[in-house]
């Protein structure tokens, strides 16, 4: 049976509704593929990514593979899998950092691979090597080929990660082709083992594993295109005193209590940020959810679960998964997280 070159599911011609479906029987792509690099249109949503054991299973089956790790940068900790470390112990690992360019300018290189190396270290992660790149793949091209060259036993290279990591359009970078694999902002775009042979390699395209915890699976399709960042994120900042409570649209609150220093955000600018004294967040949300304060979660805000952290004593982050983070200096007396049940959130040293 015929796949789809952009997604490496089979193709069909007699179920529009259903995935592989295309019209056109000589066609090398799927209509959902086509329909995304043609016009960002997502027919099928597939955000949860497919199931982490059945592609595991897959990749299990190679022999004398390298693992390609790809992470998102900024939304790191989402994508980090600590039980593919234990799955895939059997292979050799390059982690491969992308969007870079997400990040603020102000963070260097060596800052963003001593940020991962540490969180690597914490998690007790082990690979063998590290490389960076941007958005589009091409920044870091050659490092990622030479390190694929230094550590790969054999010609098998399989690229594994978390939905919407970058890998699809990491692969057509390294081949040279921006074409091959269908890309996009929506997770879950690559819908089955996909392979790519070259004159060296032989690449595996995998499913995004499921963004389990993300906030990503708590939006509807169409408020994707807001929370997922696309362009370099610029920080934004609130000098904070007393009791405050920050709306992250109708998606998150967190709340400060008896704070003195400040907020830095980092995440989508489409998102608002409405900030205001704890006192009156109740009432905030009552009467502006939905309208001021959007988008929304498919889970209405009186179900968000409440998440209590006490502070660190230096600057650290407030992580919300596939969301982004916020970042306190200063000295704050209690912190107080709400999102909707299903969201993981997390404190950790600050990365920037």
């Amino acid at each position: 049976m015929k796949k789809c070159i952009g997604c490496g599911v089979e193709l069909q011609y007699d179920e529009p509704k259903k995935i592989g479906y295309t019209p056109k029987e000589n066609s090398d792509y799927c209509q959902r593929c086509y329909r995304i690099t043609h016009y960002d249109d997502l027919t099928i949503s597939m955000t949860q990514g497919i199931d982490d054991e059945t592609s595991l299973n897959e990749i299990d089956k190679l022999e004398n593979a390298l693992i390609v790790w790809v992470v998102d940068l900024f939304d790191f900790e989402s994508n980090m899998i600590v039980a593919l470390q234990e799955k895939l112990k059997k292979y050799p690992v390059l982690m491969v950092g992308t969007k870079r360019d997400i990040l603020p300018d102000t963070m260097s290189l060596q800052k963003i691979k001593e940020f991962v190396l540490r969180r690597c270290d914490e998690l007790n992660i082990r690979i063998q090597d590290l490389v960076i790149t941007g958005s589009f793949g091409k920044d870091g091209r050659e490092q990622v080929l030479d390190s694929i060259t230094k550590y790969k036993k054999g010609n098998h290279v399989v690229f594994v990660g978390k939905a919407n990591a970058g890998k699809s359009t990491l692969i057509n970078a390294l081949l040279g082709n921006e074409r091959i694999l269908t890309v996009s902002r929506y997770p879950g775009t690559t819908l089955n083992l996909n392979k790519i042979e070259s004159s060296e390699y032989v690449f595996y395209d995998t499913p995004g594993l499921e963004n389990k915890g993300s906030m990503l699976n708590e939006v509807a399709d169409k408020d994707l295109k807001t929370i997922i960042c696309a362009k370099s994120v610029k920080p934004i900042i609130f000098q904070v005193y007393g009791n405050q409570s920050f709306a992250i649209g109708g998606l998150a609150r967190i709340d400060l209590e008896r704070i003195k220093g400040s907020a830095v955000f980092f995440m989508s600018n489409q998102l608002q940020i409405h900030r205001g004294k704890i006192e009156n967040a109740d009432l905030l949300w009552e009467n502006h959810y939905g309208e001021m304060l959007k988008p929304c979660s498919k889970s209405d805000f009186h179900h968000f679960r409440k998440v209590t952290f006490k502070p660190m004593k230096e600057k650290f982050d407030l992580v919300i998964h596939g969301l982004g983070w916020c970042s306190i200096s200063g000295t704050v007396k209690s912190i107080e997280l709400y999102v909707p049940e299903n969201v993981r959130v997390e404190i950790r040293k600050a990365m920037i």
